[in-house]
């Protein structure tokens, strides 16, 4: 089992930047394949990226393409979001997840383990 704990969540104008992160719990991280998803008010939680387990690979919803950037460190088991070019559309609750297989699914309900979440508010 993992315990996730995002932070660097908070309010910027738009066209600017956040890093997002997630520690995680435990010494299997390097097992997990990560996820970021985003939840805005009155919205369906969405897939933002993944980061696979074993070699790194990523996936981004075609919204976040070009402007975010997921990565990982598993020395210090955290994985990280980097957002620029930030959106008023960005704005919503960003919650890390974890699943301990391997692939970089979208689905929401592939993810065993998730985060309590970070606001992320992007203003006009």
């Amino acid at each position: 089992q993992v315990q996730l704990v995002e932070s660097g969540g908070g309010l910027v104008q738009a066209g600017g930047s956040l890093r997002l992160s997630c520690a995680a719990s435990g010494r299997t991280f390097s097992s997990y394949t990560m996820g970021w998803f985003r939840q805005a008010p009155g919205k369906e939680r969405e897939f933002v990226a993944a980061i696979s387990r074993r070699y790194g690979n990523t996936d981004y919803a075609d919204s976040v393409k070009g402007r975010f950037t997921i990565s990982r460190d598993n020395a210090k088991n955290t994985v990280y979001l980097q957002m620029n070019s930030l959106k008023p559309e960005d704005t919503a609750v960003y919650y890390c997840a974890a699943r301990p297989t391997d692939g970089t699914p979208s689905f929401s309900n592939e993810y065993a383990y998730w985060g309590q979440g970070t606001q992320v508010t992007v203003s006009s």
